[in-house]
């Protein structure tokens, strides 16, 4: 897994390609990323990064959480994510900054992962997109229940697994293979077409594309 990046989901907007096309992008802040700790195959058994990014109170940090990310004085971060690194990657030491321009650049194709909207508890309309039933001809009480659930002879109980209400969303979501559209350093922003799971201001990991292949856009 190549060297990714922790970032804020801004939000959505539109922005014009060179070509003059008018695409939809979220906009993600994406760091800086402060290295906390740099692991090594010599030492942990196997190579990896982990990354600090947003700032935290101390007083609601616990004592081990602070303790861990004062050491390369940054402050308290408000999230740690951890990315392996590939072999010949560039060595990274505690304290070092990494940048949004220095992991990707316009036309890369990455993958974003984040936390979905919660929705509470929601029947199986909402959560499994049923159809619900008729809404006329003898249908009383009853348009947006599930029907059946089983049989008491046989099995005699309710299969696990069977999609009915319950609480939907705020499940960690990854969108694979959307391309960057624009980066702007200055500002730490990444630009990548179309959505990605998660509410403005939620915490996200972009990485490169693990199957990147080429779309095309009509």
């Amino acid at each position: 897994m190549a060297l990714g990046l922790i970032g804020k989901k801004l939000g959505m907007t539109q922005v014009y390609t060179a070509a003059g096309e008018l695409v939809p992008v979220t906009v993600i802040q994406t760091g800086p990323c402060t290295v906390v700790q740099a692991k090594t195959a010599a030492t942990d058994g196997y190579a990896a990064v982990q990354l600090g990014f947003g700032d935290k109170k101390p007083q609601r940090a616990s004592k081990a959480y602070r303790a861990h990310c004062v050491k390369v004085g940054k402050g308290v971060f408000q999230v740690l994510r951890e990315f392996r690194l590939e072999a010949g990657a560039p060595a990274l030491a505690p304290g070092d900054q990494v940048v949004v321009d220095g992991v990707f650049k316009q036309g890369d194709r990455v993958d974003v992962t984040g936390v979905s909207k919660g929705r509470g508890y929601t029947g199986v309309v909402k959560r499994h997109h049923f159809s619900g039933f008729p809404a006329s001809h003898g249908t009383h009480e009853y348009f947006r229940h599930g029907g059946s659930i089983g049989n008491r002879s046989f099995p005699g109980r309710v299969f696990k697994n069977k999609r009915m209400a319950g609480q939907y969303g705020t499940d960690r979501i990854s969108t694979q293979n959307l391309e960057v559209i624009a980066v702007r350093p200055a500002e730490h922003l990444l630009l990548v077409r179309g959505a990605v799971a998660g509410a403005r201001g939620g915490v996200v990991m972009v990485r490169p594309a693990v199957k990147a292949k080429a779309k095309t856009h009509g």
